[in-house]
């Protein structure tokens, strides 16, 4: 994966819950429309009104397919509906980023 979209969300604290069901939502949506999901992340510890999600994708075009698929997806569309009706997303930015080569999935050495 060379293009990466990097989700920042800014959630009401106390809808955390909330999010969480959208994301995981998310889990079966975006593969099944060409997205390769790195995942969704909650705060922790420290900010607690500050998530993110990152999709990756072979490039720009295949971002362009996803998302005209996206847009045709029955479940997209109802798990859409459902933050706008929740309310627990205060503001989203997106950035397009890549991997710089020999930093990303390196593992821990034993």
């Amino acid at each position: 994966m060379t293009i990466t979209c990097f989700i920042r969300y800014q959630l009401d604290p106390f809808q955390r819950d909330a999010f969480k069901t959208y994301a995981e939502n998310w889990g079966r949506i975006i593969p099944r429309c060409g997205g390769h999901l790195v995942g969704y992340f909650l705060p922790h510890e420290g900010t607690n009104d500050e998530a993110w999600g990152l999709i990756a994708f072979a490039s720009l075009a295949a971002y362009e397919t996803y998302r005209s698929r996206l847009k045709a997806d029955t479940e997209a569309g109802e798990n859409f509906a459902f933050a706008a009706s929740a309310r627990f997303i205060l503001r989203e930015q997106r950035s397009f980023t890549e991997v710089v080569e020999g930093t990303f999935g390196i593992s821990a050495v034993q």
